[in-house]
């Protein structure tokens, strides 16, 4: 018995090491389809053997899978912080654990086997929709961003979502797992196989299909595009604003001209902290509208560090700060700033703030979690942020979004940029803090994703890691290399058409949230009748 506990750990691990090797961005996405048939295998045979077994064994022989899972793709977090590193895998491990032992106790208690297929697949898709809505936010290893890579697979997310791919890797673990059944029982599994099949290559050939008939209308707009190189550790919070705009400048120069659209420099570039009660006042700003003088129609937008200080009778948000001196507040944030003529400046304030950097839970007179927060330089505690989606304007008529970061891998929160207005998008981020490892690659894979999901053209400027633009399809082109100062020059059009997904959200996760719901109250429910009948 002690042997083949042990091999319930091995099958753990089994999935954990497919999972890994499955996901972006070097990863062979089409092992998904079989990397949790190892875990059910396990779960099944718990469930066969109940005698042997405590209440939360399925919880236990799981987490060893999804700890290494997470360790394996996303261990280059402790780059940036050990504690938030150790912080996101335990507790996304966890979590994951948790969603099979709720698996295990519906199908026990339901007695009935669609009933458990329904209830994993409900299960595991609402807590991704939650890991996308709530301040302990984690979706990096969303089942359907690990088709990341391999875009070409899933254009059908303009109608899904990456939620859509959760759902097809699920289905087609448990199809798979069926046909080992049937296999070790040495019954007839062709059909099941053949079925097997069809399910991962049908959605492959729709998806061919979308991307060869897929045509962008022509409605150019001009980039230019900046990867200035600020070392996050060394120099970004350091040296003075005249050196920084001298540094984006001094790349944007030579590719800039009078035909330009947009000068697009990355997340936190500005690091003079800004007060948005009169930015204009601040040598950052003045220098760069000075470039308005040569290129009139010229849109600057970069990222910064700014604070806004509440006026007097006004409310005071949640995230506020007191000044130490006086009896008033104030907020910080992360924020894109638009600049152009002939006064116009327009902000923006990262919304998806990043767990334990940006954001902690907290409540308005209940802070006691910010002495906690992780210092990566600039700015420490929770930020303020937007409760809209903002839309830029511009003398053309152009009407771009920005988002921040961290915030390109909430498909639903960047899709409501474009039901909002954004005929085209832009990403600045900072993905110096990984340093040279799957981290800054994976995160600018989930770009293609979000591209297909709102069929909008993206520019994607990163202090270093990977800039570059990416059309409806989802294709990169002028990728930069990482830790090189570059600038790069292009063309992308522009869109006012609304796809199912952004008309109409990540409605698989509302959905499958409302389904667990009553699969759960189900299953208490007929526990609570199983124990009446039993004392009987």
């Amino acid at each position: 018995m002690k042997m083949k506990k042990l091999v319930l750990v091995a099958l753990a691990l089994l999935s954990g090491i497919i999972l890994s090797i499955a996901w972006p961005e070097r990863g062979f996405p089409g092992l998904l389809f079989i990397g949790f048939i190892p875990l059910l295998y396990l779960e099944d045979y718990i469930y066969n053997h109940p005698d042997k077994f405590i209440r939360f064994s399925v919880l236990f022989y799981t987490l060893p899978g999804f700890l290494l899972w997470n360790l394996l793709t996303t261990w280059w977090i402790v780059n940036s912080t050990l504690i938030g590193a150790i912080m996101a895998i335990l507790l996304n491990s966890l979590f994951m654990a948790i969603i099979f032992q709720a698996f295990h106790y519906t199908r026990r208690k339901l007695k009935n086997p669609m009933a458990g297929i329904i209830a994993l697949i409900s299960f595991w898709i609402a807590f991704e929709y939650l890991h996308l809505n709530w301040d302990l936010n984690w979706p990096w290893l969303n089942l359907g961003n690990g088709f990341a890579v391999y875009y070409k697979w899933v254009q059908w997310y303009e109608y899904t979502g990456a939620l859509g791919g959760t759902l097809w890797v699920l289905a087609a673990n448990f199809t798979g797992f069926f046909i080992f059944r049937r296999i070790m029982a040495k019954r007839r599994y062709w059909p099941h196989l053949i079925a097997f099949a069809v399910l991962i290559l049908a959605p492959i050939g729709v998806s061919y299909m979308i991307y060869n008939s897929y045509t962008e209308k022509v409605n150019p707009v001009k980039f230019v595009v900046v990867q200035p190189n600020l070392d996050p550790y060394k120099e970004q919070y350091s040296i003075p604003p005249s050196q920084v705009v001298g540094r984006i400048m001094s790349l944007a120069t030579p590719v800039i001209d009078s035909t330009t659209d947009f000068l697009v420099a990355p997340e936190s570039a500005i690091q003079e902290s800004m007060w948005e009660n009169d930015l204009n006042t601040f040598a950052s700003i003045r220098l760069l509208r000075n470039i308005l003088n040569t290129y009139p129609d010229l849109n600057i937008v970069v990222g910064g560090s700014t604070f806004r200080y509440f006026e007097e009778g006004e409310p005071v948000s949640r995230t506020a700060r007191k000044f130490t001196d006086v009896d008033k507040y104030y907020d910080a944030f992360n924020a894109a700033i638009m600049i152009n003529l002939p006064d116009s400046m327009q902000l923006y304030h990262k919304s998806k703030l990043t767990p334990g950097v940006e954001i902690l839970p907290s409540f308005r007179n209940f802070k006691l979690l910010e002495k906690f927060a992780i210092n990566l330089g600039g700015t420490v505690g929770s930020l303020g942020m937007d409760s809209v989606r903002r839309v830029y304007h511009t003398q053309k008529n152009l009407k771009p979004s920005v988002v921040i970061c961290y915030e390109s891998i909430f498909g639903e929160f960047f899709s409501e940029f474009v039901r909002n207005g954004a005929q085209v998008m832009i990403i600045i981020t900072n993905d110096g803090w990984w340093g040279n490892t799957p981290g800054y690659r994976q995160h600018f894979s989930f770009t293609h994703l979000r591209a297909i999901e709102t069929r909008r053209s993206i520019a994607r400027s990163a202090n270093t890691g990977i800039s570059a633009f990416i059309n409806q399809r989802g294709d990169a082109s002028q990728a930069t290399a990482y830790w090189v100062p570059a600038a790069i020059k292009g063309s992308l059009n522009a869109n006012t058409e609304i796809t199912f997904y952004v008309r109409n959200g990540d409605y698989l996760g509302r959905m499958a949230s409302m389904l667990t719901v009553i699969i759960l109250v189900s299953g208490i429910v007929m526990g609570i009748i199983q124990r009446k009948r039993q004392k009987r």
